[in-house]
């Protein structure tokens, strides 16, 4: 399941919707969320933007392709856009499977190449303006090690 919206998420809901198998053992997931502070500086909000369409399609190729790397039964991606205050919730990645490190290991793969895979635009509102995020680093990094 994909989904990107503007409206928040109930994380319960989407643990729920994970739970549709009995075959399922596992079940992890990740809730991001919109940080205080972000390259020493202090954080107001944060704004999101994508391209309708492509996005969801990269979307499920990120979650097509973590389902031929591992045994995983179903995965879902949450990720809202729109402008977000402090502690708003970003993004829910679930994953479920027969055992725990195949729903691990895909969850964290979903995670690392959502960050460098999926087109979206970010801007922070910081104390001293606003100002676009590029990729970062680490993150680079990470979607690598794969």
């Amino acid at each position: 399941m994909i989904r990107v919206q503007q409206e928040d998420f109930d994380v319960g809901e989407e643990y729920q919707q994970l739970r549709n198998r009995a075959s399922a053992g596992a079940i992890v997931f990740f809730v991001g969320l919109v940080r205080d502070m972000n390259l020493n500086q202090q954080v107001k909000g944060l704004s999101l933007e994508h391209y309708p369409g492509m996005t969801e399609t990269q979307l499920n190729d990120i979650i097509e392709e973590a389902k031929s790397r591992w045994p995983i039964q179903d995965a879902s991606i949450v990720h809202r856009v729109g402008d977000l205050d402090v502690s708003d919730q970003i993004v829910f990645v679930g994953v479920n499977s027969a055992h725990r490190e195949a729903s691990f290991e895909a969850c964290h793969f979903i995670m690392d190449y959502l960050k460098t895979k999926a087109t979206f635009w970010k801007k922070e509102r910081t104390l001293e303006g606003e100002v676009w995020l590029d990729a970062r680093e680490s993150d680079l990094k990470a979607k690598n090690k794969w």
